[in-house]
């Protein structure tokens, strides 16, 4: 029995396909076995059953959201509620992580090589997470890496610095995966850190049972020029209710999700609203992109959504949003470094046992300075978000290293993304190889906003 297997002793082993498998997945599963049958050729119907199973796994199955999942609602309204106290400052820029932290990157570290790599190629070809993955990652935790202990969690303090280490370590193993098994956690890290005593008491209880919820953090939106901080989606007051219009994109596990947290604009001023997926007028729709293709992205439509007056997460100032899109965008710059590490630790012995004109094309110098090109940009954007991570963790202002990271991550992380495919030349342009899709996931990192959360 492995590390991660142990931690949670008493958890789920296993889930059933019936229960993890998430509709697209299912149906494109269903759809493949009916593909492999020697009927379909005897009527003449192979073309046709081609074209149904690449239709789908492309571009998803259109679903209006239902209610899976009944949220009770308790706790005093209006009432704050549980808040992790800040880690302590020590007055000293130290990253090394402490021996809580160190464990759960170990375990972390385990289940992204022994369960996430193998299983990317083929979460990345389906766009979704296979069963193995999601139990896995039950058995581990990780929803509740961002709840207070008081509520259930794990958390004695700001977890910023230990979301940060988990994400890069996960996306080690698979980027797309990691922001799928990243999701719900991103969802209960925010309730845990703004939300209201009544809406802790009503939604942290299901994270932190066997059955965590799929839930999703909506910021995307299909727009041209596209601001995060002025969101098009909208909300609008209507006595004691807020009636929400829009159209959220690249929303992750959108089509099994039971809890969305939405960015909508508030009398001009962006705000987080909770909303569960069985509230009439969600519409998802299945919206796989260029990279990140495991965490089975989707569309999410909000036409005449009503919501309670006290769906509202946080502060309606615009504060909590602005501190959800830094902490989200430190949470990309964790991927892009754990991404970027697997990149350089799969073309560095590629380039010394590759032979051309008989010898190492590491002898190269154009090869062998690309390669400590990656390693010198990577540390530096590993530096960057560290940085920014053990500020936000001691709750201080990281406004401006944040901002620093995602520049540096963005751009430098499409570079190590081209440099690994241009390493393994032809090797890189084929599937054989998992540079091509790190090349492709690397690219999201500029362009994702919400979905996870550190």
């Amino acid at each position: 029995m492995s590390l991660f297997q142990t931690l949670r002793p008493g958890g789920k082993h296993g889930l059933s396909s019936q229960e993890s498998r998430d509709p697209i997945g299912y149906a494109v599963a269903a759809l493949n076995k009916v593909a492999q049958s020697d009927l379909i050729d005897r009527l003449g119907l192979r073309k046709s059953t081609e074209q149904v199973v690449f239709t789908a796994t492309r571009n998803g199955f259109k679903t209006v959201t239902t209610a899976s999942r009944q949220f009770q609602k308790s706790g005093k309204r209006g009432e704050p509620g549980v808040r992790v106290p800040a880690a302590p400052r020590t007055g000293v820029f130290d990253l090394t992580p402490t021996e809580d932290e160190q464990m759960l990157v170990d375990v972390v570290s385990e289940l992204a090589d022994e369960v996430v790599r193998p299983a990317a190629a083929g979460a990345d070809e389906s766009c979704s997470v296979p069963d193995d993955v999601k139990a896995a990652v039950g058995e581990v935790g990780l929803p509740l890496l961002g709840v207070p202990e008081s509520l259930g969690g794990i958390s004695e303090e700001r977890s910023a610095m230990a979301g940060t280490l988990v994400a890069e370590a996960l996306a080690k193993g698979d980027m797309g995966l990691a922001v799928a098994t990243l999701a719900p956690g991103a969802v209960a890290t925010a309730i845990g850190l703004w939300g209201t005593d009544a809406q802790q008491q009503t939604y942290l209880p299901a994270f932190s049972g066997d059955d965590s919820p799929a839930a999703a953090l909506a910021l995307n939106e299909p727009s041209v020029l596209f601001d995060v901080l002025s969101p098009r989606t909208t909300a609008t007051r209507q006595g004691d209710s807020y009636v929400l219009n829009g159209t959220k994109s690249l929303v992750p596990l959108g089509a099994e999700a039971e809890l969305f947290v939405v960015g909508a604009s508030l009398d001009g001023t962006p705000v987080l609203f909770l909303v569960e997926s069985s509230t009439p007028g969600l519409t998802v729709e299945g919206d796989p992109g260029m990279g990140v293709r495991a965490a089975g992205l989707t569309r999410l439509t909000l036409a005449d959504v009503t919501v309670p007056a006290d769906a509202v997460l946080g502060a309606a100032d615009g504060s909590t949003y602005a501190e959800c899109v830094r902490l989200s965008r430190l949470a990309w710059c964790a991927l892009a470094v754990g991404t970027g590490q697997a990149v350089l630790d799969y073309v560095t012995p590629y380039v010394k046992e590759r032979e051309a004109f008989g010898e190492p094309i590491a002898h190269r110098q154009s090869v062998a300075f690309m390669v400590a090109n990656i390693a010198i940009e990577l540390q530096a954007m590993r530096l960057l978000t560290y940085k920014a991570a053990s500020r936000a963790a001691a709750g201080k202002d990281f406004t401006r290293e944040v901002a620093l990271a995602r520049k540096l991550c963005a751009d430098k992380g499409m570079q190590i993304g081209l440099d690994g495919v241009q390493l393994l030349g032809g090797h890189g342009f084929v599937k054989e190889h998992p540079v091509e899709r790190w090349y492709r996931d690397l690219r999201a990192v500029g362009v994702m906003e919400g979905s996870v959360l550190v």
